[in-house]
């Protein structure tokens, strides 16, 4: 089979090459490269195996480029990489301009044998040959190498019919599925990520092997789990990846909170929709449109609490009243536990999670100026990734009623884009703040501060008093007045 490879990436792998020659050991391009050149997807990485120190294959092919790039050791692993702009390779002249440049980061491993103990995260390794490297490699689309040796050089070495399961889109382990998975249990993740990339189905014997493994995922440390569930969310539709994680198990050891979403209960004849199936299809609209990893995390998570909030009312049927507040709450444990950021990018989910229901719930009622102050004031400079996600948020087998809840979606849009643009509400910043209202009252900073504050911000937003500093010192007077506080110094 030809794999089609720029000139300038056909540059790199001679000097890897040249540089294996230099030391007398066999080296292979492996991988994810060989796989992504195959389907034709973009790659900027390289995976080297040398039968030998891959270490010192890095370092000599290092020397092969001008300037020499820094080489990051890892001796623990027995692996090195370094990145290089291959758009700046010697021989550029040589090689046309178009295609093929920038950034590429380069790994460098020596062939071994690895396996896991039961109760170990950490692989026993020993040396190898490449057929022990391909062996050990997670599926058969992943073990397909290219030798880069003197004799055989560009011949495709394809031990498990990896070009065939390519073909046939099929996600398949090189060796017995519950050997592979025991020898590394997040594969049974990258499995699934790679159904959800790549749109392949996982064969039956794969699949098996990953329900029949799943227990296991437990000795793997969280910082792995969650960057596979972060690539899987951010996959074309993360959907296929999440019903995978359900139906196999994995999600109600990794996700618990989402598999309390799933099902649907009836009473007197009354139900509610799916919430899991129906947060599978949010994600799914909301990633036709972004591929923001932290707005896609709100949508997975902005119905979490609705199994903890859920509750049946004589004559209306099922309500999940105060889910928003619920879920903002159970935000920042989640992320906690799934070891995701705890500051700007949790705070953000909280409160998109805490804010979903505010514009739908505008399509349902004459909507105010005050109204519409309020959630652009909450929102601020998160409002559009709000309407992203509530827009993604309507959803309903009844197409006609979809059709109607995006077009009174829309009213709000145009409604909110009218008082922002006369209001600049998402901006705003109140003519007299804190600093000031203690200057007024001789006060410290205290309760009496704060009310002030909270009492001139609801004017302005409810647009009793207009956006301006002669009437926002004339009203904090008047309520100074009314709480017992004296006018120390009348600011101009």
């Amino acid at each position: 089979m030809q794999i089609k490879c720029t000139r300038k990436e056909l540059s790199l792998f001679k000097k890897v090459a040249n540089a294996a020659e230099v030391l007398g050991v066999e080296t292979y391009l492996v991988g994810g490269f060989v796989r992504d050149k195959i389907l034709g997807r973009e790659t900027k990485d390289a995976d080297f195996v040398c039968v030998g120190d891959g270490i010192a294959l890095a370092k000599e092919t290092a020397k092969q480029f001008s300037p020499v790039p820094h080489v990051d050791v890892f001796k623990n692993f027995g692996t090195a990489h370094f990145k290089t702009d291959i758009s700046n390779s010697d021989d550029s002249s040589e090689i046309p301009s178009s295609g093929g440049g920038g950034a590429f980061d380069l790994e460098f491993v020596g062939a071994r044998k690895e396996s896991y103990r039961s109760d170990s995260r950490k692989p026993e390794v020993e040396a190898g040959k490449i057929e022990d490297d391909q062996n050990r490699r997670d599926f058969t689309i992943n073990a397909l190498a290219i030798s880069l040796n003197k004799k055989g050089y560009g011949k495709l070495i394809d031990p498990f019919n990896g070009i065939k399961d390519l073909e046939d889109k099929i996600i398949r382990t090189p060796l017995e599925p519950l050997q592979t998975f025991s020898d590394d249990p997040l594969r049974m993740m990258r499995a699934i990520r790679f159904a959800a990339q790549l749109g392949f189905t996982i064969e039956e014997k794969t699949w098996q092997g990953i329900k029949d493994g799943k227990e296991r995922i437990k000795i793997i440390s969280q910082e792995r789990i969650t960057d596979e569930l972060n690539k899987i969310i951010l996959s074309p539709k993360p959907s296929v990846g999440f019903e995978l994680l359900y139906k196999s198990g994995l999600l109600q050891i990794i996700l618990p909170q989402m598999v309390d979403l799933a099902g649907a209960e009836y009473k007197d004849g009354l139900g509610h929709k799916d919430n899991f199936y129906h947060t599978l299809q949010v994600l799914d609209n909301l990633s036709q449109k972004t591929n923001d990893l932290w707005l896609r995390w709100a949508a997975v998570l902005h119905d979490i609490a609705k199994p903890v909030t859920k509750k049946f009312e004589d004559g209306h049927g099922w309500t999940f009243h105060g889910h928003e507040v619920v879920g903002g709450r159970m935000v920042p444990k989640i992320f906690n536990k799934l070891k995701l950021p705890q500051h700007e990018a949790m705070r953000f989910v909280r409160k998109m999670v805490e804010l979903h229901l505010r514009p739908i719930s505008l399509t349902k009622e004459n909507i105010t100026d005050a109204a519409i102050r309020r959630l652009l004031f909450d929102a601020g400079e998160d409002f559009d990734a709000l309407m992203l996600l509530c827009n993604a948020d309507i959803t309903s087998k009844n197409k006609q009623k979809v059709k109607r809840f995006l077009e009174n979606f829309q009213l709000v849009r145009q409604r909110c884009k009218e008082v922002e643009e006369k209001d600049h509400i998402r901006s705003w910043q109140p003519p007299v703040n804190g600093e000031m209202i203690m200057e007024m009252f001789g006060l410290a900073p205290s309760k009496p501060v704060g009310i002030l504050k909270d009492s001139l911000k609801d004017a302005m937003l409810d647009g009793i008093i207009p956006n301006t500093k002669e009437a926002a010192l004339q009203f904090v007077i008047e309520k100074g007045k009314e709480m017992g506080l004296q006018v120390l110094n009348r600011l101009s």
